[in-house]
Order: structure tokens, then sequence, then C-alpha cells
């Protein structure tokens, strides 16, 4: 088979696109030919060397594919050849077969591409903790949410609109700011505004005698990480950030005492210690299904990239130039 892989660290141009044994599924372990992968920043973290690979190289990225059953492994019951599948949280995923653990496949429903299944598990599994889990969004609260026009931005936009919340984006270009709103944020600003002020404008109340009740936002989401200092200045007084990515760099230190002093909390998210078990992926995924299949969720694809030409897929999605998911296509 074919995959796309890489050899060492670096830029988009280390990737290559070579021939490699088929994997074999083990017990408990079904392979599948893929039909459409997702790209995620974990893979651009992975070829850059932030993420160590294990084993010997040439080392295959991806963790996230839609496809079709292709072999079964000795002891799967419930499982055939021909089952339309996709998974979230399995690796090697950037090749045209991969063998994935029984436990960690998702049975696709007959209405859900195979597009659709690669564009919005990871991202939307990772949006839908971070609403329900990392900080349990309510009607009212105020939102605020960097990269809002990238692939898990965009989703954690509409969810958090969905659960009633008043949301602020924040994008890179101008030309993103109509698709946040169209997703549900009450305002966007441009990442190189004054997007802390714009977030302590936007939830302040002020009484009658003129007084202000309340400055910053109740949550903010943040995948930069360069930005953490400044998202938790973004938060009111016992304000909570949620810190799960590092698009624009590994963020500086906290200091615990600035914690104390504001009265604010910060997490971090991970989407792994979310999905521990086959009964969480599927619940989870099931109501992330609900909601495309009732348009409460729009998935957008940004682009569809051969997987041959996989570094043009890393380039584009490092540009922050997409507004959506980018998908690979075996």
């Amino acid at each position: 088979m074919q995959a796309l892989t890489f050899s060492q660290y670096g830029g988009p141009e280390v990737l290559s696109w070579r021939t490699v044994p088929d994997p074999v599924p083990g017990s408990g372990e079904v392979r599948v030919l893929t039909r459409a992968i997702g790209m995620n920043f974990a893979d651009c973290y992975r070829r850059q060397g932030r993420y160590p690979q294990k084993g010997e190289a040439p080392w295959i990225a991806g963790y996230e594919a839609a496809g079709e059953v292709e072999a079964v492994g000795p002891g799967v019951t419930g499982i055939m050849v021909g089952d339309r599948v996709a998974f979230a949280d399995s690796a090697f995923a950037h090749a045209q077969r991969v063998v994935v653990p029984v436990a960690k496949l998702i049975p696709l429903p007959d209405d859900i591409s195979f597009e659709v299944a690669a564009a919005v598990l990871l991202q939307g599994l990772t949006a839908q903790y971070l609403v329900r889990d990392s900080h349990a969004i309510k009607a009212g609260d105020s939102v605020l949410v960097h990269a809002a026009a990238g692939g898990v931005g965009l989703l954690l936009v509409q969810m958090a609109s969905l659960l009633g919340a008043e949301v602020l984006g924040i994008v890179s270009r101008a030309s993103k700011v109509q698709t946040v709103l169209d997703a549900g944020a009450r305002q966007v600003v441009l990442f190189g505004e004054d997007w802390s002020q714009a977030a302590r404008d936007f939830s302040s109340q002020v009484d009658p005698a003129g007084l202000v009740l309340s400055e910053g936002v109740d949550v903010v989401y943040d995948s930069v990480g360069a930005t953490l200092q400044k998202s938790l200045e973004s938060a009111r007084t016992g304000g909570h950030v949620v810190f799960f990515g590092m698009a624009g760099g590994d963020p500086v230190p906290v200091d615990p005492r600035y914690l104390m002093d504001t009265s604010k909390s910060l997490t971090g998210g991970d989407l792994w210690n979310v999905l521990r078990t086959r009964e969480d992926r599927l619940q989870r995924a099931g109501e992330l299904f609900h909601w495309v299949r009732q348009g409460l969720l729009k998935v957008h694809i940004a682009a569809r990239v051969p997987l041959a030409d996989g570094a043009e897929a890393h380039r584009l999605l490092e540009s922050r130039s997409t507004t959506g998911k980018v998908l690979l296509i075996p």
C-alpha cells in the first residue's frame, strides 16, 4: 500500500509518499480501507517533533479516518468485511490501509458520509468534551473562542451557541468573520486587534450608578497556546480558561499566585483522556451524528487534498488560511 510518511522532523518537505507493507490485523483488530482522512494540528506537531514518535522511521501520522472494513482479525465479532466505520483516536491513519482496534471503531450510520465522519469526529468530539466536561456551558455564559474559524473552533462556536452561550470569536483574517457569525457567534474580532479588551468589554455590565459589575468572559477556550496569559486576562474574576492546543506555540508558565489573586482557574484538556471506553466513543459520537442529522451542527470542509499530496495539506493547515476541516483523500 501507499502511505504518507516522514523519517525526520521538520517542515512539510520532510513528508514522503512511499510504498509500505500492508498492515495485518491481530487479535481484536480490523483493517480499514480508508476513504477520507481527517487532518489535524496534532499531525503537524508530530512531523515537527513536538510529539516524539515511537519505534523506528519511517513514521506515519494521523489518528482520524473513515472507510470500509477490509479484513477482520482473530476473535472479532459483530463486525464484518464491508462495514462502514470511522475512528478518531487510532494511529497511522495517513495511509491507504490502517489496522484499528475494535474498541476504537465507530460504526457509521447510512446517512453519515465518509467525508462528514472524517471531518467531524476528532474535532467534534473535542469541541463536545470542551463544552460538556472541561467547562459545562450553561445558558447565558459568555465564551471566548480562539481560532473560531478553524476545525474545532467552528464546531465549538456552534455547540456553545446551541447550549445558550453568548460567543465572542477570534479569527486570523477578515474573510473569516462572516462564517463565524453565521455559526452563531454574537461578535467576532481579528487576532491582530486588542481581543483581550474586546473580551472584557463583551460581557461587562454597568449598574445604574455607573459601576462595572463584571468584566471579562466566563470561559476562554484557548487552542493557540502562546496566547495563554492574555486569555487569562480576558476572563472575569473567578473565570475559567481551558487550554487545549498549541497551534501558535508553547505557552509561557502561569504563576499560581496570579490564579489565586484573581480567583481564576486553568484547565487542561485532551480528548484521549475522555475517550476511555468503546461506550464513551459510541455515546459521544451518537450525539454528534444526531446534531449533524438534525441540522444543528454544520460540518465545514475547507479542502480535500489527495493523500499523495499531503505536504500541501500540512502547509494549508499551518497557514491558518482555512475555514473548517482539511481532508486527505486516499
